[in-house]
């Protein structure tokens, strides 16, 4: 018999194999001081571009002072037990009531983190004879919930509206064949590490053709696009053809927290059968009170809105004319691709942080293929002019390193060297 343990140890995994190497600067930096758009690592201030602080809010002076109250009326224990226990409270559904109306659903349930919640929800909606359709570049929580499903799933290109119609089309005869279930298609709002909108529009047309629900994933795309902030649904003008839609307070509101929205009767449905709901402790107080509080914020200030697309625009349009590739992005998701090893993208983060002062994630192989970059920068409304001028001077810089294969003869030595 083998120890579980051997087995870990003898491989860690893609990311754990370097951790020795990269842990404390690569992965599980620690950014110090107030959450904005300068913070310190190592002691030295980082124009810093990793945070989902879309408006601000996370230090906005009417945040902290609801969180504060918060804490001081109630206590972070408050209340106890799980909801339908003994854990709710009026201003639980207050939050609740006012999440439904502004994305222009009929009621919402609160669920305590974004990622558990998506995972959960999947289990919740889909039987073992239910098929999902799901888009190939869905966030890793969707991936999660759907390993839990028992039933079939079909995969299609990312946004890829051809595709998706041969998955419908085979999960149409396979429940034909069956004679039962339903069809659930499953895609996101804006995806997060390209920034490109998911085509609600166009699957939305599908129900036309096809029979079956649409659940969005909208957490870059909630506070950020449509006229009013309600997210992708919004913005592309099919906010009533989403069927379930879902959203985290971890990227806009800048706080803990998701909430799922849509027709009454299914949301009631939802709240008495979630089990990760039913069985965990309620959300804390104070987070429900300082998320009312930046949910009033997010509807009535749009000019939080507003200075976060001006610093977004101005960011992507300086990096198109120094010729970088951004992609497809329509959302503030920002990222630059480049081309390069694993070796090479090393000694630019810690050009780009040690010289430079900017601090931005970078992914990799195994993440994406050998041979490829991308920085994803978050631009938010509390970045400056100063901050993105800086920022376009230093990607000019540390580029014009990388194509001349500066990067490729710089020794990388061990973080824990540099600690």
């Amino acid at each position: 018999m083998a120890d579980i343990f051997d087995r870990l140890l003898k491989n860690y995994g893609p990311i754990g194999q370097h951790r020795e190497r990269a842990h404390g600067y690569f992965a599980f930096p620690k950014l110090e001081g107030e959450i904005g758009s300068r913070m310190k690592f190592r002691g030295q201030e980082m124009i810093v571009w990793s945070l989902n602080n879309y408006l601000g809010l996370a230090n906005h002076p009417e945040v902290r002072q609801a969180d504060a109250d918060g804490a001081r009326d109630f206590g972070l224990a408050l209340p106890m037990g799980a909801r339908m226990m003994s854990g709710n409270s009026n201003h639980h559904e207050q939050l609740e009531a006012e999440l439904a109306e502004f994305v222009q659903k009929e009621d919402s349930i609160l669920v305590n983190f974004g990622y558990q919640g998506m995972a959960s929800l999947i289990d919740v909606l889909c039987s073992r004879h239910d098929i999902i359709v799901y888009d190939a570049e869905s966030h890793a929580c969707i991936i999660d919930g759907l390993r839990m499903h028992a039933g079939h799933r079909y995969v299609f290109k990312h946004n890829d509206l051809e595709d998706l119609e041969k998955q419908l089309q085979r999960a149409s005869s396979l429940i034909e064949k069956q004679k039962a279930g339903g069809i659930l298609v499953i895609t996101e709002g804006v995806f997060g590490m390209a920034g490109d909108q998911g085509k609600l529009k166009e699957i939305a047309n599908l129900k036309n053709k096809y029979e079956f629900r649409l659940l969005v994933d909208d957490a870059h795309g909630f506070g950020t696009l449509g006229k009013t902030g309600a997210g992708a649904g919004e913005e592309q003008g099919v906010q009533d053809q989403i069927d379930i839609y879902f959203s985290t307070f971890a990227k806009s509101m800048a706080s803990i927290g998701a909430f799922i929205a849509g027709e009454r009767k299914i949301i009631d449905y939802i709240r008495y059968n979630i089990r990760s709901q039913i069985f965990a402790k309620s959300l804390p107080m104070p987070l429900v009170i300082g998320n009312l509080k930046r949910l009033e914020l997010l509807r009535n200030q749009p000019a939080l809105k507003e200075k976060l697309w001006e610093n977004a625009l101005k960011l992507q349009q300086g990096l198109k004319e120094r010729g970088f590739d951004i992609g497809k992005t329509d959302s503030v998701v920002t990222p630059i691709y480049m081309k390069g090893g694993v070796e090479e993208a090393t000694a630019m983060v810690m050009d780009l942080r040690e010289n430079y002062k900017i601090f931005c994630s970078i992914v990799v192989y195994p993440v994406i293929p050998r041979g490829h970059i991308i920085y994803r920068l978050i631009p938010t409304a509390a970045h400056t002019d100063e901050d993105i001028q800086l920022t376009l001077e230093a990607f000019t810089a540390v580029k014009e390193k990388l194509d001349a294969g500066s990067y490729k003869t710089n020794a990388i030595p061990d973080m824990a060297e540099r600690k």
